[in-house]
């Protein structure tokens, strides 16, 4: 299966009693195909606040998702935790909720070493005829896939690609050893040209909810041989890539791109605690980057 090279990580609308908008939820995923030119989205993943959504309203988010998107994009589902019997759980609710894949994030807080990370991600991807992506984003699990035991995994029959947060030279290590067939991704915008420079198939995005058109225009350009207009893009957009996170200041995601959206005339609400709300200070940053 073919998830295309601009993935967008999207985002969960809320209306003001911070519960899912399903209004917003249907216009976002409008936008995100259609404007902003996503291949694929991946819904309740950490973007969309998985950590705080239910387990109903993540189903109810996949069949929604599913049937809004009709076939237009393809729908990856966020099924992954660090209690591997609730992931098998959670993951055939969502291959019977119809989506595409599942997301399956490095678990996270119980420290599993690179053997405990093999037999959880083996488990999920035997009890799914799904295609499963790993995600290894050491920066919130404090754990990190090994470039070995993600090759490991990719010899599994469903296991298909993987979205990588670690390092460049992370990624180059799984392009040059991964098996026919498995994709690479990023997980971090900063470094989508140089994740595809080295061979890396495209990127799993945050930013893309705002600048996904110029972002797939840079991969196309890059792809098709035009190198200048490529890094002509890239630097462009980098302001918005780092912008997103540091505004001025760190900020978690997705607090930023929440705002960044409201300011390009989309309202998806605001986020659930733990997470806090931008400050004044951080929107007029937000704002700032699209002057």
């Amino acid at each position: 299966m073919d998830f295309g090279r601009l993935i967008t990580a999207m985002v969960t609308p809320f209306n003001e009693q911070l519960q899912i908008d399903w209004e917003a939820t249907g216009r976002l995923i409008d936008e995100l195909i259609e404007v902003q030119k996503s291949d694929s989205l991946v819904v309740s993943g950490t973007t969309g606040e998985s950590p705080t959504l239910t387990e109903d309203e993540k189903l109810e988010l996949f069949r929604f998702s599913v049937r809004r998107a009709a076939g237009r994009a393809k729908i990856i589902a966020g099924t992954g935790s660090n209690d591997t019997a609730h992931s098998i759980h959670l993951s055939k609710l969502a291959e019977e909720a119809g989506v595409d894949a599942l997301l399956l994030v490095a678990p996270y807080y119980n420290k599993p070493n690179q053997e405990g990370l093999y037999l959880h991600f083996k488990a999920i991807a035997e009890s799914t005829k799904l295609p499963v992506i790993l995600y290894n984003v050491p920066g919130r699990t404090v754990v990190s896939l090994t470039t070995a035991t993600t090759l490991r995994l990719a010899q599994l029959p469903n296991v298909v690609a993987t979205k990588e947060c670690a390092s460049v030279e992370q990624i180059t290590e799984l392009v040059a050893g991964a098996p026919e067939g498995f994709l690479v991704y990023s997980g971090d915008d900063g470094i989508t040209l140089p994740t595809v420079a080295v061979g890396g198939y495209g990127i799993i995005s945050v930013a893309s909810h705002v600048v996904g058109a110029e972002m797939k225009q840079m991969i196309d350009s890059f792809l098709e041989g035009r190198l200048a207009e490529a890094a002509q893009l890239n630097a462009k957009l980098y302001p918005v890539f780092k912008g997103l996170f540091q505004c001025p200041h760190p900020v978690p995601n997705p607090v930023a791109v929440k705002h960044a959206l409201a300011v390009k005339g989309l309202d998806v609400g605001g986020v659930r605690l733990p997470l806090a709300p931008a400050t004044p200070e951080e929107k007029d940053f937000v704002a700032a980057l699209f002057n």
